[in-house]
């Protein structure tokens, strides 16, 4: 009989299996934001039950076009004809009315991973065709399958031909529709040009990205991404515009690699530092709280949280270490994070609930059911937190009161927890007498 693993295994022992999935196929961020650019008709070289899954889920998430492919069955996979059918699928896109761009999506299924690109043909009519390898399997979180769509595309369309725009930044990263307007808005006060926001719905953006002054990743999974701008010689802004700290570092620095006038840029960041400060004052947060999820931005929100008050011992991500998270790393640990894990697993945060008892768990659909059941307010992060503002004043605004109002209501998630346990004792009881 083989020795068992416990499932908290301690460090430097073995680790439980992790091979079976602890969320859905990532490819399909990848897909949510090539569906959304206008003029995109993707292509998915895939077989059909890849293709039935991730399309009903691209669909939920608001694609409003056909996702073409090939009939893509066994005997399909089998007798080799993975290029002439997705050639065929390619020419049928091109038909579509304004097609500019065809996305070809090959997921990580055997024959189609290895889809060579020299056979497929780079443009059709006024159509580019750019293949975006997606191997699921060696993608841990659809944040990161963002950034290889993202990367494919820019190595394709972007061009330094043609005139710079030196005081323009790209700010990356799917957030809020209100948080990149904030942005450009205080940019143009500083004397900055505007903003192109990426992942977005112009592929002339994408063109222009590579002439712009400089980028700002607000997500640090880009990784991919971040290389073609490197390579392109732009600069980096590292951080976000996060709480009253945070925004005042990241705007003198984008005003710096902007090369915009040093009294303006201070004047613009101090005035947006205090208007955070003064909501921090106003309503700070008091309570325990877990912050985990697979988005990427758990330590950003973590620190606005330690910033307005608020005891985070816990932080949780599915993305990877990486030096764009350090500064954030480092800032909770000197102010009381006990733990922060990477590539994280359900079972380390349902470990972590049992370890910090917290008042707030923002995490997971799975991970916050499990809270829930034992009385713990709970919020789902990527539709209740993505799904608000979150950058500078306004951003730290929306996020405190939201908070404020889930922390209050432990009690009425003890009140019923404790009236479906008595329930059910009821029930048996009833049960147990019949």
């Amino acid at each position: 009989m083989s020795d068992v693993i416990p499932l908290h295994a301690s460090p430097g022992s073995q680790k439980p299996c992790q091979l079976h999935p602890q969320s859905m196929c990532p490819a399909f961020g990848s897909l949510r934001i090539l569906t959304r650019i206008e003029g995109s008709h993707p292509v998915m070289a895939t077989d059909t039950g890849c293709l039935y899954g991730l399309t009903f889920v691209t669909h939920f998430y608001g694609a409003r076009k056909s996702i073409l492919a090939a009939h893509l069955g066994t005997s399909e996979l089998m007798s080799g004809e993975v290029v002439e059918s997705t050639r065929a699928a390619i020419e049928v896109a091109a038909r579509e009315p304004g097609c500019r761009l065809i996305p070809v999506v090959s997921l990580c299924v055997a024959e189609t991973a290895g889809l060579p690109e020299e056979m497929l043909p780079r443009q059709v009519g006024e159509a580019e065709v750019v293949l975006v390898r997606v191997p699921a399997y060696a993608i841990h979180s659809h944040p990161e399958a963002k950034d290889v769509a993202m990367a494919a595309l820019l190595r394709r369309l972007g061009t330094r031909d043609g005139a710079r725009e030196e005081k323009t930044l790209v700010v990356l990263g799917e957030v809020f529709p209100a948080d990149p307007l904030v942005i450009d808005g205080l940019l143009r006060k500083m004397g900055g040009a505007g903003t192109i926001s990426l992942p977005g719905r112009s592929i002339d953006d994408l063109r222009r990205a590579a002439r712009a002054g400089a980028l700002a990743p607000l997500h640090p999974f880009y990784k991919d991404t971040m290389s073609v701008f490197r390579g392109w010689d732009l600069p980096i802004v590292g951080g976000a515009p996060v709480g009253a700290s945070g925004s005042y570092a990241w705007l003198k620095a984008v005003g710096t690699l902007l090369n915009l006038d040093p009294a303006l840029v201070n004047q613009v960041a101090e005035a947006e530092r205090d208007k955070a400060q003064a909501l921090l004052n106003a309503q700070p947060l008091s309570g325990r709280i877990l912050v985990t999820g697979y988005e990427g931005t758990e330590l950003a929100y973590a620190r606005l949280l330690v910033e307005a008050g608020a005891e985070v011992p816990y932080v949780s991500t599915s993305i990877g270490a990486d030096p764009l998270v350090l500064p954030d790393e480092l800032w909770l640990r000197s102010r009381g994070t006990k733990e922060i894990v990477y590539r994280k697993t359900l079972e380390d945060d349902v470990a972590a609930l049992d370890t910090y008892k917290p008042d707030l768990v923002l995490g997971t659909t799975p991970f916050c059911s499990i809270a829930k059941e034992r009385g713990i307010p709970a919020l789902y992060f990527t539709n209740q937190l993505a799904s608000r503002p979150f950058f500078l004043s306004s951003g730290l605004a929306a996020t405190i009161g939201f908070m404020q109002q889930m922390l209050t209501r432990r009690a009425q998630y003890e009140w019923m927890q404790t009236f479906f346990e008595d329930d059910g004792q009821e029930a048996a009881h009833a049960h147990h007498h019949s």
